[in-house]
Parts: C-alpha cells; sequence; structure tokens
C-alpha cells in the first residue's frame, strides 16, 4: 500500500514537507494558547519554569495541584533531588517529620491517576512501533493507549507527582520533572500531570545530588523555590506568550511524518521511516497577533 500524501504537503504542493516546512504551511486555527488556568510558573534559584498541567489525563491530581498553588504551599520550599539522567523533584525537605512538615491544604492521600478509561479521551494514535502500546497525543501531551486505557507517557521534561510506597499517597505536594532518558517503565505507576514549556534547562543544568537517589545531603545544597503561581494569578503582561500546535490537526500528523522522514531536513543521510513517542515534540511558537 502506498503512503497517504499528507495534507500539508497537498496545501504547498506534492513534494513531501521537511518539518520547518510543515510548520509554515499550517493554517492559524492548528495552533493554540496556553490557558492560564492550566499553567504553572515556578520561580526558583533565580529563573522560571513554566509547566502546562494535563487535566484530562490526571483531572484530580491537576485539582489538587491548583489548589496547592493557590495557597501558596510550595513557596519557600526547595529541590531537594537532581538524579542525573533521571529526574529533578521538589517539595518538603521535612515532609518526613510529623513536626516540622508543612501543613498541607489537601487531602494527603489521593486516588492514583496511573492510567484512565480510553472511552471519551480525544487520543491521536502516531504509527508505532512501540513496545508499550499505541502511542499518540492526548491535547499535546504524549500518551500511550492500551487495553482501553490511556496514560500520559514518561517523556522528557514530563511532570510527576512523587509518590511513598502506597500508591494513593502522591497527592500533588511533591513533584518531579524528567531531565534524562525517558523513563517509561514508570508510566502506569506514577501520576503523569503535565509537562514543562519553558526552562526546562534551568532543572537539567542543576547540581547532581550526592546522596541515595540524587537528594541533597545538605540543607545549603537545595535549590530555594521562591514561589509557585498559576498563570491566572500571574499579569497578562508577564506570562509566556507561546502557540502550540494543536495534536488534533492535520499539520501535526504531517509534522510527525516529516520527523519520521529526516532526510527532507537536508543534513540526514537516513532516515528510520517512523518515530519514536517521546522524540516527537509538538512544535511551539511565539504567539501570532491578528
Amino acid at each position: 500500500m502506498k503512503a497517504l500524501i499528507p495534507l500539508a504537503c497537498l496545501l504547498a504542493g506534492f513534494a513531501p514537507l521537511s518539518s520547518q516546512g510543515v510548520i509554515d504551511a499550517s493554517r492559524p486555527e492548528e495552533w493554540r494558547p496556553l490557558v492560564p488556568e492550566d499553567t504553572l510558573y515556578m520561580d526558583a534559584g533565580g529563573n522560571t519554569v513554566v509547566m502546562e498541567l494535563a487535566p484530562d489525563l490526571a483531572p484530580r491530581t491537576v485539582s489538587n495541584i491548583r489548589a496547592l498553588v493557590r495557597e501558596g504551599y510550595f513557596d519557600g520550599l526547595s529541590i531537594n533531588r537532581v538524579q542525573d539522567n533521571y529526574v529533578v523533584q521538589w517539595g518538603d525537605p521535612d515532609a518526613e517529620d510529623p513536626a516540622k512538615q508543612r501543613k498541607q491544604g489537601v487531602p494527603p492521600t489521593l486516588s492514583p491517576e496511573f492510567g484512565l478509561p480510553a472511552a471519551g479521551i480525544a487520543f491521536t494514535p502516531i504509527p508505532g512501533p512501540d513496545g508499550f502500546g499505541e502511542p499518540g497525543f492526548v491535547n499535546g501531551f504524549a500518551a500511550t493507549r492500551k487495553d482501553g486505557a490511556v496514560w500520559a507517557t514518561h517523556c522528557y521534561a514530563a511532570l510527576g507527582v512523587g509518590r511513598a510506597e502506597a500508591a494513593d499517597s502522591g497527592n500533588g505536594s511533591e513533584l518531579y520533572v524528567v531531565i534524562g532518558h525517558a523513563p517509561r517503565h514508570l508510566d502506569r505507576n506514577v501520576t503523569i500531570a503535565g509537562r514543562v514549556i519553558s526552562g526546562v534547562e534551568h532543572l537539567s543544568s542543576l547540581k547532581r545530588g550526592t546522596g541515595s537517589l540524587g537528594f541533597y545531603e545538605t540543607a545549603a545544597e537545595r535549590v530555594p523555590i521562591a514561589r509557585i503561581r498559576l498563570g491566572s494569578d500571574v499579569p497578562a503582561a508577564e506570562r509566556l506568550d507561546v502557540e502550540i500546535m494543536r495534536t488534533d490537526s492535520a499539520s501535526f500528523r504531517s509534522y510527525v511524518d516529516a520527523r519520521a522522514h529526516r532526510t527532507r531536513d537536508g543534513w540526514f543521510a537516513s532516515d528510520a521511516g517512523f518515530i519514536d513517542l517521546c522524540n516527537v515534540r509538538g512544535p511551539q511558537r511565539a504567539r501570532s497577533r491578528p
């Protein structure tokens, strides 16, 4: 069977488009802005990291995180763990000490959202192969679908929810971001609640912790968190003004095809004919103004 010509190619002529060519040929309605209520701004170590929450894939967890942020729970806490090629983690460093731990304004336990029923979730598949299930996207977030369930995937820059031994112990008060290889063995074992949109380099370049699992061994090593705010509480002039290609659009499907055939970009001598899920990061750009 011959491969179908992507729509963007038809719009621009019959020659297959490069990744940038797909972006250039896309239509304005195939892009979406960030939703302020679903965006976090973390000021830590003198830098700002902007994260997008994923209520479609973790609605209860996202609700808890919003509540914690609104009450200022994270303000004054710290980044406590930086494990090379793995994760950066933050929260209350005294969480193990009931006499010192910071009071949370959310329930201490939460039913995990390791996966949700696939029915009713708008899932855009991409071509495989993939050993974990059917790869695809849900409103911009890398996800996997299998056996009637769908879950967010531990790709680089994914925002996860730390937990203890009990599956329901991850209530959003301990968070981490993936800064290394895609640890997809964590999928369906930890709730993914979002992803970094801007500033992941400020996390991935932090000093590695020398303690077990990359935890900092002294308080002096921890990176202070000045504050975390919802985008809706950030003045409009200070918000990250970007737009993201809709992953349910024809141009995104063409973009995935272009990334699977990188010889169109000029430098590549060969291509694999497919693209791994975690190597497809949806395009984003400064928001167009009418």
